[in-house]
């Protein structure tokens, strides 16, 4: 069998003798003087026959589903305009602020008031300085990809992006709807809190169109019971079902209602951030007990809140196995870092680290405990720290149920990780101790409309990794099967494990 039974690929990278290298109508500089030194080209990333075959056969045209994203729903629902590229492009990414904070920029510069074309110029002169980031990558792609601009953006070329930019925001299609029809994607969710207004949602809906937008829940604040604003959370919770909350029973009937609020707005997801997880099972009458201590605000140690909330995740996670829910954990980060930093630029403004290794097992208690009461959801499984790579790989064998494929998996590499050497590692673990067929596949978790393009990222890096798995015979050379999986990772799987 042939090393490339599919496809073709350059035998140079040279741009000048490469005929497929990509160009632009739009470029900056004008349509007669393409840029020779723009490294994004048909075959990025892409280094075999095999690689360029799988991509440009299976993976380029498959639709996205972006199953876990920040976009605003406000945003998606009144079709925004944006004034200029800061505002779509560099105000809500903490992964361009971090970059700029490590070269040294003023915070009045990234998150602070200075003016938006200000922070723009500042971004424009980090960029240079980011090669060997995949901030490098996104940026490059993004430009291109939405704005046909191929040149690199420097403090140099910033003025006249800038404008490109301008007249393209200006053009039809070029809201926020219409930025997510050009990468055709098929669809979004949200993150979402608990007591978030749904009405984007339901206004989008009504309104139709190429990209279906759903909420997911971020259920963080339900689980919050050592947080100073809990009393205050569950006072607003009351008002906003009409359920007086006087005991553990009364608040799982309210958050049972906003569950199925969530549900009639086309909800298939739930999500935790669970930073610092510990899990004890415990009965429901201590749950009774340590809530109405909560509930009064008497004294509430650390074990307290401990125990009170994992009474409050098994609730949670029978209620999502129940109404066929996937449930996201989002897995070892520490988000307390710089209390300056978080005072600035709030609670998610991109300086938050990498924390421990996840407790195993407190996750392999919860598993049970659900497991035993067959409301186990479908669960995907986020670490932040590289180093849960593989035991949660091998931890997603542990808790199978007979006719699902993928009951729990080990999710995209994320924040830290969504790299190419991050996606590697990942797609490594999952090979070597799962099912790598059954991955759900990529999702951007960003609140940026720009970053779909990481889809793109994330299939020629799946398609180099497959071509360097067949070059070393640790894989057929068959188009058949490696298309199919490609296929099933880029948007299949994640379309039948949503329903979509």
């Amino acid at each position: 069998m042939p090393e490339a039974p599919v496809g073709t690929c350059h035998e140079t990278p040279n741009v000048a003798q490469n005929p497929r290298r990509e160009r632009s109508a739009h470029s900056v500089g004008g349509p007669q003087t393409p840029d020779v030194n723009a490294f994004i080209h048909d075959d990025f990333l892409l280094s075999s026959k095999t690689a360029c075959g799988l991509y440009h056969e299976f993976a380029a045209g498959a639709p996205i589903c972006d199953y876990h994203c920040h976009l605003d729903p406000r945003d998606l629902a009144a079709d925004r305009r944006f004034e200029n590229i800061t505002q779509l492009w560099v105000t809500t990414d903490p992964y361009k602020h971090r970059a700029m904070r490590l070269a040294g920029v003023p915070e009045r510069l990234i998150t602070g008031n200075a003016a938006e074309r200000e922070k723009f110029d500042a971004w424009a002169a980090v960029v240079p300085l980011t090669l060997g980031n995949p901030l490098h990558h996104w940026t490059a792609l993004e430009l291109k990809r939405y704005f046909d601009i191929v040149q690199p953006l420097t403090t140099d070329s910033a003025p006249r992006i800038w404008e490109t930019c301008q007249e393209r925001l200006r053009e039809p299609g070029f809201t926020a709807r219409g930025l997510l029809a050009r990468r055709a994607v098929s669809c979004v969710c949200t993150s979402d809190r608990l007591l978030d207004d749904l009405a984007p949602h339901a206004r989008i809906a009504g309104e139709g169109g190429v990209t279906r937008v759903l909420p997911s829940l971020r259920a963080d604040e339900a689980v919050a019971v050592e947080s100073p604003d809990f009393p205050k959370w569950l006072q607003a919770l009351a008002a906003a079902t009409g359920i007086p909350i006087r005991d553990f029973g009364s608040f799982r009937a309210a958050l049972t209602q906003r569950l199925d609020h969530f549900g009639r707005a086309g909800a298939r997801l739930s999500d935790h951030g669970l930073d610092d997880f510990s899990y004890l099972s415990i009965p429901d009458e201590e749950a009774e007990t340590r809530f109405g201590r909560r509930l009064r605000t008497e004294t509430f140690s650390a074990d307290d809140a401990v125990r009170l909330r994992s009474a409050i995740l098994r609730f949670l996670g029978v209620e999502y196995a129940r109404r066929g829910w996937v449930m996201q954990l989002h897995l070892g980060a520490r988000r307390r870092t710089s209390s300056r930093l978080r005072r600035l630029a709030g609670p998610a403004g991109g300086y938050a680290c990498i924390g421990q290794p996840c407790d195993m097992p407190s996750l392999c208690a919860w598993f049970d405990d659900l497991e035993r009461a067959e409301a186990l959801p479908r669960t995907i499984l986020y670490p932040l720290n590289p180093a849960d790579f593989v035991p949660l790989a091998v931890l997603c064998g542990s808790f199978a149920e007979d006719g699902v494929a993928g009951k729990l998996q080990l999710g995209p590499a994320w924040w830290f990780n969504d790299h190419a050497t991050g996606m590697r590692a990942q797609l490594d673990a999952i090979a070597n101790h799962g099912l790598l067929a059954t991955f759900i596949g990529m999702t951007t978790d960003s609140r940026s409309l720009l970053s779909m393009t990481r889809h793109e990222y994330f299939r020629r890096v799946l398609c180099e990794w497959l071509g360097a798995q067949v070059a070393a015979g640790t894989m057929p050379a068959d188009s058949g099967p490696l298309g199919g999986l490609v296929r099933a990772l880029c948007f299949d799987n994640a379309r039948q494990v949503l329903a979509l």
